[in-house]
């Protein structure tokens, strides 16, 4: 419910982009969260402000003591999914000291994603879609890739060196492959809903097109 302007709104010790008093933390958090929310149901284009603000349960004028636009909203709801997103590929799938089986590690890793992707689906849907016109929630899109890309590559690299993976592959090329497979998979399959499969059965799938593709040697997959 909409409620009226007050100095409570918006404590004069903050600043835009950066609330010190604890309530403008928790007032610019439930901006965020109001925001997130307004996105998924109605997309970027049709998002208003007024309706962001109503939906925290805050004034319209509170809202731009936090934030410029609903364009800058947008971008650090992208930017904090981003984070929460990210698979630490490596440790994960090449651990060194660890015994359990490179194969597992990387069903562990792929469902893993996968799960986080298809909770945040709607609003995913919503970051690929403005990827496509935004330059700043394109960078940030496209930074991910690269993290996640560079993460495959070493993994790749690290059994190559242990020759559990086939030396001759460009470890880069390879990379950049099979991230961008599971990548365009999950916005296609979880974001669009363009396939209807369990993730376990998506996650073991892809496992298996990464160890036939890098002819992972000396383990013991069982996942069909």
């Amino acid at each position: 419910m909409r409620r009226e302007s007050t100095a409570a709104d918006a404590s004069g010790d903050d600043v835009q982009g950066g609330p010190r008093s604890r309530k403008g933390v928790q007032s610019r958090a439930r901006l965020l969260d109001a925001a997130k929310e307004i996105f998924e149901e109605n997309g970027f284009l049709e998002a208003r402000i007024s309706d962001i603000a109503e939906r925290a349960g805050l004034s319209h004028g509170a809202f731009y003591h936090y934030f410029d636009s609903k364009e800058q909203v947008f971008r650090e709801i992208a930017e904090l999914l981003d984070e929460e997103l990210a698979e630490p590929m490596e440790s994960v799938i090449f651990a060194p000291g660890s015994n359990t089986d490179p194969q597992e590690r990387l069903f562990t890793a792929l469902r893993a994603h996968l799960e986080r992707y298809r909770d945040e689906a709607r609003i995913m849907g919503v970051i690929e879609q403005v990827a496509r016109y935004d330059e700043h929630v394109a960078a940030v899109r496209a930074a991910s890739n690269e993290r996640h890309r560079k993460a495959i590559e070493a993994s790749i690299r690290g059994m190559q060196r242990r020759e559990i993976a086939d030396r001759s592959l460009d470890p880069k090329i390879a990379a950049a492959a099979l991230g961008s497979m599971v990548e365009r998979f999950a916005e296609m399959a979880l974001a669009q809903g363009q396939l209807d499969c369990k993730l376990d059965d998506a996650a073991g799938t892809l496992a298996r097109l990464f160890v036939n593709a890098l002819q992972m040697k000396q383990t013991k997959f069982r996942r069909s």
